[in-house]
């Protein structure tokens, strides 16, 4: 059986772009807008605002599967990795480091969620794959030369940078356990739970409270680059994957760098540029992967958003509902061939 396996590639790939530039944009402006603040009052004012836009884009019942009381202790690691130690300790390096190479270090996140969706889910990694994720690891070498090479408090900084990446490489792969799950759920009790936890650390370390105008700002920046942004990576990771989307999503640092140019960092080198490339080299690396042969799916029920035009829903109706809805259904055993990514419906071991 054959049928549109460019269609969830695309749809996955756009949506992993747009969470890429929403964060990538974020970076420059949490450095200009939180200067003065604690990582701690940063972390919290960046996911209150993402809880914000979150009760704002719930979708109704019939159309998302609901979170579960299983999922409690999933989401708690999901926010104390990826809304609690990856943004303060970002707030920590962007104040220590420049813009622009915190930017580009942050494409090691592709790396640690890749990484780690090959080891617990059994993901694809290809002799392509590898080479990316080397690439990936020589460009921060070369990144983390270039900042030694200005001083220790720069590399300290870059270090700290890193720390997110590995931070958000975790709540990446925690978080294909509820890509199923209603997006705006998951994203609201994700920021509640970050919010809540880094606002009684600014209290207990005595951090400054900020100004009015920063604060809005950096509310108005979590809502776009870490509420939105995290729900349009969590719809691409249900329809591409958690490595595939890591690695679009890996276009966020050189979109963030570009803003930091933007907004008039000069502190560009050789050193910066052969990183970048690097970069951006295992980024293209990754994305051309093209993985395809007969598999078979297993006999299964579960429930998520779905649409009946897909290749793997051919379940009855009545009458057919219109466009994407959610209910528990059953899939009989299918053997087919045709390219794919490791949705939830392709997480076949090879």
């Amino acid at each position: 059986m054959t049928h549109g396996s460019l269609t969830p590639v695309l749809k996955g790939g756009l949506l992993a772009l747009l969470a890429a530039a929403l964060f990538g944009l974020s970076t420059p402006f949490v450095q200009m807008w939180g200067r003065g603040l604690g990582p701690f009052t940063t972390a919290g004012l960046l996911y209150g605002g993402a809880g914000i836009v979150a009760l704002f884009i719930r979708r109704p019942k019939e159309r998302e599967a609901q979170l579960q009381r299983g999922d409690a202790r999933r989401l708690v690691a999901m926010a104390l990795f990826g809304a609690v130690v990856g943004p303060v300790a970002l707030a920590w390096g962007l104040q220590r480091t420049s813009g622009t190479s915190a930017s580009l270090m942050l494409t090691l996140e592709a790396l640690f969620t890749a990484l780690l969706a090959w080891q617990l889910y059994g993901e694809t990694v290809d002799r392509r794959v590898v080479l990316a994720m080397l690439t990936l690891l020589a460009g921060s070498v070369v990144l983390a030369l270039e900042q030694g090479l200005q001083g220790g408090v720069q590399l300290l900084g870059l270090a700290a940078v890193t720390v997110a990446t590995a931070a958000w490489g975790v709540d990446n792969t925690l978080s294909r356990g509820v890509a199923d799950r209603d997006p705006g759920q998951v994203v609201l009790t994700k920021s509640a739970l970050g919010t809540m936890a880094t606002v009684s650390l600014a209290y207990l370390f005595d951090e400054p409270m900020p100004a009015l105008q920063p604060a809005c700002l950096l509310l108005a920046i979590g809502a776009s680059g870490y509420g939105l942004s995290l729900r349009f990576y969590l719809l691409a990771q249900r329809t591409f994957g958690a490595a595939r989307t890591g690695s679009v999503f890996a276009f966020a640092p050189f979109i963030g760098a570009l803003g930091a140019l933007g907004l008039g960092e000069r502190s560009g080198s050789l050193l910066l540029v052969l990183g970048g490339g690097l970069m951006l080299s295992g980024v293209v690396l990754h994305l051309i992967e093209m993985h395809e042969h007969e598999h078979v799916h297993e006999k299964m029920s579960h429930e998520h958003a779905h649409t009946h035009d897909d290749g793997h829903h051919g379940h009855q109706h009545d009458p057919m509902p219109d466009g994407a809805h959610s209910h528990l259904h059953a899939h009989e055993e299918q053997r087919h061939r045709h390219a794919h990514v490791p949705d939830a419906h392709h997480l076949h071991r090879h």
